[in-house]
């Protein structure tokens, strides 16, 4: 893998990064910087802008106004030398219908000078996939198979990957985060934008939440958990009434609601005061459970998050729009 950028640079850069439509913006000053050897996941509903966010780092479409960067280098001004360290896998891979995929395989390693042969023969087995048959002959499963190998099989410093496991079995998708983690391991950068809620918690070091093309929150999962509230469950020895009231004003406790001997609520912050507030009493059980990312997924969107589909991804990118 290439070594001719500091460390210190970020894998992928973007200040105020914007891109318009006309009168539609479908990615609205973004500002990230995903380091070297990080796995980032960027997540966000079908049409929140992760795609033109992609073919804007890839330099498939010009920014209305911003920058981005790939390992120190501006993709507008220095494209060919930006991508030379990436691997790219599409939301889905149009398979040349008269190549064999052991041919298209050849074919996309040679755009990076040649792929690791071990590694490529191993992705082929892990992922099922029979390199003999023609482009035509592929489902969409085994097209996207081929692209995904293609990227892995090669020695870079960057994956961009833009819904990468659509098409594919549950089984392949374990397999796919296997490889995520080896890639971690081989110190390579992973940006994952993905709408799959459990394959950006399952592999992601940190995730940006996009919304209508403006960048939500990014954090850790643990930072975005604690912007979130907790459920708590506390089970009493015996029901006591007067529990909810004395809760009701406990800091950082809301939603207070009683039935029986069990007492449902949300927490925000650290749980202290509710712990001694429940200090004089019997109790069977004390559950503070974190939220899911797909809870703060909900969160962030609300029960609008299906009509952010008219905001960016949906919309006509193609280069001759740039």
């Amino acid at each position: 893998m290439s070594t001719t950028s500091p460390a210190s640079v970020a894998a992928i850069s973007t200040v105020g990064l914007t891109k318009r439509f006309g009168t539609l913006t479908a990615v609205d000053d973004l500002t990230i910087d995903v380091a070297r050897g990080e796995v980032f996941g960027f997540l966000g509903p079908n049409g929140a802008g992760k795609t033109t966010t992609v073919r804007l780092m890839l330099g498939l479409a010009r920014p209305t106004t911003g920058t981005v960067s790939l390992l120190g280098l501006d993709v507008v001004r220095d494209r060919e030398a930006a991508l030379a360290q990436v691997a790219y896998v599409p939301g889905e891979f149009s398979a040349w219908p008269a190549l064999r995929g052991r041919e298209m395989l050849d074919l996309l390693g040679a755009l990076h000078g040649g792929a690791n042969a071990a590694r490529r023969a191993q992705l082929c087995e892990r992922f099922d996939f029979d390199p003999s048959k023609r482009g035509r002959e592929y489902s969409k499963g085994n097209r996207q198979k081929i692209a995904l190998i293609a990227a892995l099989m090669v020695d870079v410093d960057v994956l961009v990957l833009d819904e990468p496991t659509s098409g594919l079995d549950p089984l392949m998708e374990m397999t796919f985060r296997q490889c995520i983690e080896e890639a971690r391991g081989r110190g390579q950068t992973v940006f994952l934008s993905s709408h799959i809620l459990s394959e950006v918690e399952a592999v992601c070091d940190r995730v940006g939440i996009l919304r209508r093309g403006r960048l939500v929150d990014v954090g850790t999962l643990d930072h975005l958990r604690a912007l979130n509230s907790r459920e708590v469950r506390v089970v009493f020895a015996h029901p006591d009434d007067a529990v909810a009231a004395e809760l009701d004003v406990v800091p950082g406790v809301t939603g207070v609601h009683i039935d029986g001997a069990t007492v449902h609520c949300r927490l925000h912050g650290e749980p202290s005061a509710l712990v001694a507030a429940l200090g004089g009493r019997p109790l069977v059980s004390l559950d503070i459970r974190e939220p899911s990312l797909e809870e703060m997924f909900l969160a962030f969107y609300g029960d609008d998050q299906d009509g952010d589909d008219k905001d960016g991804d949906d919309q006509d990118v193609s280069p001759e729009h740039t």
